[in-house]
């Protein structure tokens, strides 16, 4: 009876999970399922994640784009102001977390309340100030808007990489000086392996947030040709007089499969930055 007991529970169990996940992944089943199937299909049977036939040229078609552009271009784009984003935006976050972790200087704790106070700012309320100041620079439609304010620190990176490095004992620091290290030293020797799952998890994150980014690009982006993916989905669909869902959601869902990549290849970070500190054993 218990082990009957044991195995209703956990059957009832995995059927509820299962359940709720297949709720949250419906959509994304949808839209795969969308870019299979005829045009006439998609609305007309829209529930249904089964097509009537594999539509395969609606990877063809949505991937020559419009205006001459296919969508080598927008991904080139998408891909170039993600990793230069995400590079900008995790290096330099490290630096400025490891100097408010660890260096003390007058006014740290100033500094440490700008950050915190930056971080709960609402984007919208920073928008029509840096657009003036980009515009005075003359880096509109260009990808300077997009990319360079990226190396000047995030503040949600900068707090989480300051606690992963709060985890780190003071006693290696103070090795590291005794072996002649400098404060650069002790970063780039010490801390800075040690803080590999903090560093990766904010990579995700940046990469995740910039890919899927739509307003920055539409505000600073004028010429079709310098579209990210994000964007270029949008005009695609207004582009085609004939309303090429098919295509859209093609496009749509390779969009998808970089994110995913990302993801999947370094989500083994996430769960050892949450679940372990920053010293191993």
């Amino acid at each position: 009876m218990i082990v009957n007991r044991k195995f209703t529970n956990a059957t009832l169990y995995h059927l509820l999970v299962g359940g709720l996940a297949f709720l949250m992944l419906y959509p994304v089943f949808w839209l795969i399922a969308s870019s299979l199937k005829p045009n006439a299909e998609i609305f007309a049977n829209a529930y249904s994640l089964i097509p009537s036939r594999i539509e395969w040229s609606n990877y063809v078609t949505g991937w020559k784009g419009f205006g001459n552009m296919t969508f080598t271009t927008f991904f080139k784009n998408s891909i170039i102001i993600s990793i230069l984003s995400t590079v900008g935006a995790v290096c330099s976050s490290a630096v400025v977390a490891y100097a408010l972790a660890r260096i003390p200087f007058f006014g740290r704790t100033f500094w440490f309340g700008c950050v915190m106070m930056v971080m709960m700012l609402p984007t919208d309320v920073t928008t029509v100030p840096q657009y003036v100041m980009f515009t005075k620079l003359g880096w509109v439609s260009t990808f300077k808007p997009i990319i360079v304010p990226s190396y000047f620190g995030f503040p949600f990176f900068i707090f989480l990489i300051m606690q992963f490095i709060r985890t780190i004992p003071h006693e290696l620091d103070e090795a590291a000086k005794i072996d002649g290290c400098s404060k650069f030293g002790i970063f780039f020797k010490v801390i800075l392996p040690l803080i590999i799952p903090a560093l990766m998890t904010s990579a995700i994150f940046s990469f995740y947030w910039r890919w899927d980014d739509f307003i920055t690009p539409l505000l600073y982006l004028n010429k079709p040709e310098m579209y990210p993916v994000s964007l270029a989905l949008k005009m695609f669909l207004d582009a085609d007089s004939l309303n090429n869902w098919g295509g859209l959601f093609a496009m749509s869902t390779l969009s998808l499969v970089p994110i995913l990549i990302v993801f999947f290849t370094f989500q083994k970070y996430i769960v050892e930055g949450i679940s372990t500190s920053g010293l191993k054993g």
